[in-house]
């Protein structure tokens, strides 16, 4: 990489890190809330979404004025906007408290996919490890936000660990409003120079009609569907391992241990070998092909989840890796191909799309895993999963035959 791809990668990757760290602290913390305050999971899954749905739909809007005032600025606002409403969170007192804190977050945190990712596709010459390292940071902020938030939870309230948690991101803004780079690097070079960015309503509605006239309407459907499968199995999965004997609280030094917590981290930080594969992998195969097959191994995962935790401890490590592993293995090549069927001009309004539909409507994934947790049983939960990797596997194939 050159010294203008070291200095994008670099801010991508803190912003990616912040962004997931606070996404996947969430979980942790709806385990607390849930004994805290009297509510069900069915109705803390509903506040969760809201979050979660904003965290998407801002993504349309985030990757436009990505596109109008550029990558970096955009960062930056996130990054403060993130540490901000988590300083709102720390002082919560209610659930209500909590629903605003977390629709904060969900504003701020939404528009950074569009704009890293628009930066990477048209700032960064060796795009395919971009995506990689980016990916890998991202899972570092999924494995290492559970992780420090469930260690802080051992020694301090979960208020105060909320607001310990709110400094990072403070630190990223200001690294982000500091560092320069040339943002159209890669487009310049290899001819492909961008559009005027889109700046009217009219402009808006035409741009989105070129889009979804071709086979990114397909690309659509697979993000939609990755983000159910994404939300619906992460949301409450610390409280499912815990219902597993495996997973048994245990008593140490006088102090409560929740294993499940631990395996959850486990679990999210296998996700950064899938990462950087699945990156690496978008300048070798072709990803529609890569999308369909690792839809349908996380379809197989999926009906395999409740067997394996009643099979006993190392089956359910084996398969929590291997679904880790696929999980996020997944992200970048949809990425990519977010790249190469859309043009340069639009892309930050293209990746506003693939987020409002992978966070905004997977967002829905959540609610639907409360409500078959509270009136079901895990069991159909997965099967439901199973359906939604299914249906995203065969679109995958859909759009490889196209291809050619």
């Amino acid at each position: 990489m050159n010294g203008n791809d070291r200095a994008i990668v670099g801010l991508v990757m803190v912003g990616h890190a912040m962004v997931h760290t606070y996404e996947l602290s969430i979980p942790i913390l709806v385990s607390v809330w849930l004994v805290e305050f009297p509510v069900t999971e069915a109705a803390i899954g509903l506040v969760v979404t809201a979050g979660y749905a904003l965290f998407g739909i801002g993504a349309l809007p985030g990757g436009v004025l990505a596109d109008a005032v550029g990558s970096r600025r955009v960062i930056a606002a996130c990054l403060l906007g993130m540490s901000g409403s988590f300083l709102v969170l720390s002082v919560a007192p209610s659930i209500p408290v909590i629903t605003v804190a977390l629709l904060l977050w969900g504003t701020a945190a939404s528009v950074y996919h569009p704009s890293g990712l628009s930066l990477i596709s048209t700032g960064v010459d060796e795009r395919g490890s971009a995506f990689a390292y980016h990916g890998m940071a991202g899972n570092a902020g999924i494995a290492l936000g559970p992780l420090a938030t469930t260690l802080l939870l051992i020694p301090f309230d979960w208020r105060t660990v909320v607001g310990l948690l709110a400094i990072p991101a403070a630190l990223g803004g200001v690294y982000a409003l500091r560092t320069e780079f040339e943002e159209d690097a890669a487009v310049a070079a290899d001819g492909d120079g961008r559009a005027d960015p889109v700046s009217s309503l009219s402009e808006f509605l035409a741009g989105s009609r070129s889009l979804f006239a071709g086979a990114f309407v397909g690309v659509f459907a697979v993000v939609v569907m990755s983000g159910l499968y994404y939300r619906g199995v992460l949301t409450f999965l610390p409280e499912l391992l815990a219902d597993f004997d495996a997973f048994a609280p245990v008593s140490l030094a006088g102090t409560d241990l929740e294993p499940a917590r631990y395996a959850y981290v486990g679990l999210l930080t296998v996700g950064m070998a899938g990462q950087y594969v699945g990156g690496r992998l978008t300048d070798r195969i072709r990803t529609e092909a890569g999308i369909a097959a690792a839809f349908a191994a996380l379809a197989v995962l999926a009906v395999l989840f409740v067997p394996a935790a009643d099979a006993g401890l190392l089956p359910l490590l084996a398969l929590g890796a291997a679904l880790g592993f696929t999980l996020f293995a997944v992200q970048p090549l949809y990425q990519a191909t977010v790249a190469e069927y859309t043009p340069a001009g639009t892309r930050g309004l293209s990746y506003g799309f693939t987020y409002l539909g992978t966070f905004g409507v997977g967002a829905f994934g959540g609610a639907l895993a409360g409500a078959v947790l509270t009136y079901g049983t895990p069991t159909a939960l997965f099967l439901a999963l199973a359906g939604v990797a299914t249906l995203a596997a065969v679109t995958g194939a859909a759009l490889y035959a196209r291809a050619y």
